[in-house]
């Protein structure tokens, strides 16, 4: 799932819809870029980056604290979605997995 803490932040917080959002640390600290949304790429910036470089890139860019355990329990809600499919699923991380389908209806019929 791409963009994922920064999607959650925009699922949650509605006013943050359609702005460039970088999830991690304060731009006056060391802290790095976790995720950023698809609005803040488009300014070059990128996971792992120094928040005080995606400042330059995007300084009206806003800047959101990490909340784990929201994102823990939106990724919850997306593994009952995969259950939905097929039980194979092998979890990587948050916001990723692998899902086993080739023995579920919709590769039988392909």
């Amino acid at each position: 799932m791409d963009a994922f803490f920064a999607a959650v932040e925009q699922r949650d917080f509605p006013e943050l819809k359609g702005k460039p959002v970088i999830v991690g640390g304060q731009p006056d600290t060391r802290g790095v870029v976790a995720a950023s949304s698809y609005e803040a790429r488009k300014f070059g910036i990128y996971s792992a980056m120094p928040c005080s470089r995606a400042y330059q890139l995007c300084p009206h860019a806003v800047f959101v604290r990490p909340r784990f355990s929201a994102y823990k329990q939106a990724s919850r809600e997306i593994h009952e979605i995969f259950h939905d499919y097929t039980d194979i699923i092998e979890p990587l991380s948050l916001d990723e997995a692998y899902l086993d389908v080739s023995e579920t209806d919709l590769c039988k019929h392909s």
